[in-house]
């Protein structure tokens, strides 16, 4: 089966580490929705395999949209393909978007899993990425979503900031947990070029960032959340059992999914491809029938790279059957590179699978571009 990612470009608010695209101005939202309907028509033949087990609307900012915008872009996927009977639609949200009304609305709409961007549960933490929301938004969202009936709920987490100290590290955590919530996503804070965060280290305004505290704080977050039954299924994600994230799940194991919208990225075995990232190209190119997106036919050499990369994040590993199928020339660089690993205990092997141990999470990156042909 496949996945369907929709990329909705708009935010109240530039976040400071933010390099994705988007723009915070509204204005074309509606054009935007129209074109995103008419990218679906125009590529229902994409995917090989049309029965969907995952839409996923990310941005920017998805809850922006209004329940109609939402239904109209689902409705049209329906039109031109198969959905699974338990097909996964998330939609990411920011907490003071959540009101009990657009909860509601949601619900209406078919999203069954919310992603809400928390961040953190400290104000001066989400001042200074430059949030909309408030702590007390954040904590209200996520109690309203639930009194709404959204079981599956994921929130997001950012660690490795000067700001956030071991004990505020551990309230969050214990915050999610006292919540119930049954996914968590937490991410190391990385500063990007062209970022407002980079510009502020860059001139002294904000401290750079402390690798050493990054560390402690993934420590942390995988003891306690291991001690409270969840599964570190990758580098980024825990879940309770039966909460994986089946979208982002196909993404690491190599699936088939179709991206729409600006900037969103496609694959489908064979190639991968990504669409112009500027709202109003976007719409010009899409409604003109002109080319809205470039595309790379991807080597043996770049799939089997890109398998080891996303693999090596996962709990399920490197599958050596798959490796010995899909990808033979490599397998003695493959075999060498990993007696090293495996010595220095980053790695461990069983009769199927090579994983990455507690001490190799830290390093997953790195290690799997030591894996890479070039």
């Amino acid at each position: 089966m496949s996945g369907i990612y929709i990329h909705i470009p708009f935010c109240k608010k530039a976040c400071y580490y933010c390099d994705f695209h988007f723009s915070t101005s509204q204005k074309n939202k509606q054009e935007i929705v129209d074109s995103l309907i008419k990218e679906i028509q125009l590529r229902k033949e994409y995917l090989p395999d049309k029965k969907i087990q995952s839409i996923y609307f990310g941005g920017g900012t998805p809850s922006l949209l209004s329940s109609t915008q939402i239904h109209s872009v689902l409705n049209e996927i329906q039109k031109h393909f198969s959905l699974s009977e338990n097909c996964e639609i998330t939609l990411e949200a920011n907490p003071d978007d959540l009101s009990i009304s657009k909860l509601k609305e949601l619900k209406n709409c078919g999203i069954n899993r919310l992603s809400i961007g928390v961040q953190s549960f400290f104000d001066e933490d989400l001042e200074y990425f430059n949030r909309s929301h408030s702590a007390k938004n954040a904590l209200e969202s996520i109690q309203t979503a639930q009194q709404e009936g959204f079981e599956n709920i994921t929130i997001d987490f950012m660690y490795g900031f000067p700001l956030l100290s071991t004990k505020k590290w551990k309230q969050n955590i214990q915050m999610a947990l006292k919540l119930k919530i049954p996914h968590i996503s937490a991410y190391s804070l990385t500063i990007e070029k062209g970022t407002a965060l980079h510009h502020f280290i860059s001139k002294g305004k904000y401290p750079p960032l402390n690798e050493e505290n990054a560390v402690k704080h993934f420590q942390i977050l995988c003891k306690m959340l291991r001690t409270e039954g969840f599964e570190h299924y990758e580098i980024s994600n825990f879940a309770l059992p039966g909460f994986y994230s089946a979208h982002n799940t196909s993404y690491w194991q190599q699936k088939n999914y179709l991206g729409i919208g600006p900037s969103a990225h496609s694959f489908n075995g064979n190639s991968r491809q990504w669409n112009v990232a500027n709202n109003i190209q976007y719409i010009k190119k899409i409604n003109n029938l002109q080319p809205f997106f470039e595309k790379e036919q991807l080597s043996e050499a770049t799939r089997y790279n890109e398998y080891i990369l996303t693999s090596f994040r996962t709990m399920w590993g490197v599958e050596k059957k798959y490796l010995q199928k899909k990808f033979a020339n490599f397998l003695p660089a493959f075999t060498k590179q990993k007696e090293k690993y495996l010595t220095e205990k980053y790695l461990t092997e069983n009769q199927t699978r090579i994983v990455l141990t507690e001490k190799g999470k830290l390093f997953a990156d790195q290690i799997a571009s030591d894996f890479f042909i070039v």
